[in-house]
């Protein structure tokens, strides 16, 4: 069966590398000139890479896990030591750090919180560990529920000490979802926290050995194309068609760099972009479509990503940063921590500039000039003084709709990967899954709509030859 599939993000390619696997023919359509989508790169002049995003693989991402296992390409994931790393505000330069021991879960992950005594006190652990008894012990039915509070409401809520926000999951939030406490969902925060409680390795970090396109998205067309599929670039969906049934006819695809436009045609269709350009192409015959009238509260989250480029080395730190700046979300330098970017003797500091919504429209030399005025209260042995490290230079990405905002009352609104429509499927981050807005969600998702076209009545007529997907 033929599988046309625009978007050829994680959530794309994922969808394709597992139709390839039941027998399907995919073809994937991408509107830009690089692979990725959310984990998009560019080389500049220089031959550096600069990306869309500051990409973190955890231990508790198990379907992305297989899906570089099946790559074969597990040793392009550099795991780092098991802890979790905040930068001190009242001993600025100076570090706190969560040290999970290699005990089963909880117990590892409990003695990382009993075991930091720099961020918390013991009445303020004791509290929140309190808090999360019901999280732990009813599970992931528990966390959907409290999709109704935002994470400061649902402390609240447990008699949390304000001050376990404001240490630890301000920067936590930003992390996630790029927005603070008062705005994520506590499902959100306690998806997270379930994981990395319940999982021995679930909150072991890992950067990718170098840039994304390359070396997690290009093995994945590599593989589907080795079985039949098909990738294009430079290929814009403008348009859904639709049968006289409000079925799908077609893809209309744009002609761009001197291609002709055209319309793809296939026996299935799957909508891999993101919420907000989906909504833009919603054709007018379903926009009264409750399931498709819901995304209209789906909205994506301003980001902001800063590469910076300074004569020296700042820190040898390999591992990523909690910055705990009111700018700033976390941070890594690029040149310990991923072997691509390896430079023994300067610096590349890759930053997360969160919350966005009030940057995103500022200019680069002013999104770069707020982020030293930062940085020397991060690194205050390297400026601040007549020696101070120089900045040699910078790239800014903005993306001012990214993942979906996952606020309060989400949960309802995110659409499973089968349509109304009889051969229209959905993937991304945002359709329902349980790991929310994450690479892990996005490859999830693909999987999961993979095995919706599998088992929708279209492919009936392959069942005896197609094999189905495992999820």
């Amino acid at each position: 069966m033929r599988v046309a599939i625009a978007g050829a993000g994680l959530a794309g390619l994922s969808c394709a590398k597992y139709l390839v696997d039941a027998g399907h023919t995919p073809i994937v359509v991408e509107a830009r000139d690089v692979l990725g989508g959310k984990v998009a790169a560019w080389q500049d002049e220089d031959g550096d890479w600069y990306e869309t995003g500051l990409h973190i693989f955890f231990g508790a991402y198990r379907n992305m896990r297989q899906l570089i296992q099946e790559l074969d390409i597990e040793d392009r994931l550099q795991w780092k030591s098991h802890s979790m790393i905040f930068n001190q505000r009242q001993t600025p330069g100076t570090y706190s750090r969560f040290d999970f021991p290699d005990l089963p879960a909880p117990f590892n992950g409990l003695a990382a919180i009993l075991g930091n005594n720099d961020l918390l006190t013991w009445p303020e652990k004791i509290s929140f560990g309190l808090g999360l008894v019901p999280a732990m012990l009813r599970g992931q039915g528990y966390v959907e529920e409290c999709d109704k509070y935002s994470w400061t409401e649902w402390l609240k809520l447990h008699n949390i000490p304000e001050r376990v926000n404001d240490e630890v999951f301000i920067a936590m939030a930003k992390a996630l979802n790029f927005i603070d406490p008062d705005e994520i969902s506590s499902t959100v925060v306690l998806t997270a926290l379930n994981r990395f409680l319940q999982e021995q390795d679930g909150s072991q970090m890992a950067f990718l050995d170098g840039n994304p396109p390359q070396r997690l998205c290009q093995p994945i067309v590599d593989y589907v194309v080795a079985r039949g599929g098909e990738v294009h670039l430079d290929s814009p969906m403008r348009q859904i068609e639709l049968a006289p049934d409000a079925s799908v006819s077609g893809f209309r695809i744009g002609g761009i760099k001197g291609k002709q436009g055209y319309s793809l045609q296939a026996d299935a269709y799957v909508s891999a972009l993101p919420v907000d350009p989906f909504k833009l192409l919603l054709p007018e015959a379903w926009a009264s479509i409750p399931f498709f009238q819901k995304l209209s509260g789906l909205n994506g989250v301003p980001v902001i990503n800063i590469h910076l480029w300074f004569d020296r080395k700042l820190t040898d730190i390999d591992h990523l940063l909690f910055s705990r700046s009111p700018l700033l979300s976390v941070y890594a330098d690029m040149s310990n921590t991923c072997k691509e970017y390896a430079d023994p003797d300067r610096s590349m500091l890759e930053l997360v500039f969160a919350p966005a919504k009030d940057w995103i429209h500022r200019s680069d030399e002013d999104i770069v000039a707020a982020t030293l005025s930062e940085l020397e209260k991060l690194f205050p042995q390297h400026f601040g003084s007549d020696d101070q490290a120089k900045l040699r230079k910078f790239k800014v990405v903005k993306t001012p709709l990214s993942v979906y905002k996952t606020v309060p009352g989400c949960q309802q609104l995110r659409p499973d990967q089968t349509s109304p429509i009889a051969n229209f499927f959905l993937a991304g981050d945002y359709t329902m899954q349980r790991y929310l807005a994450s690479m892990e969600g996005a490859v999830l998702s693909g999987k999961l709509c993979a095995a919706a076209v599998s088992a929708s009545p279209l492919a009936a007529p392959q069942a005896a030859q197609a094999k189905p997907v495992a999820v």
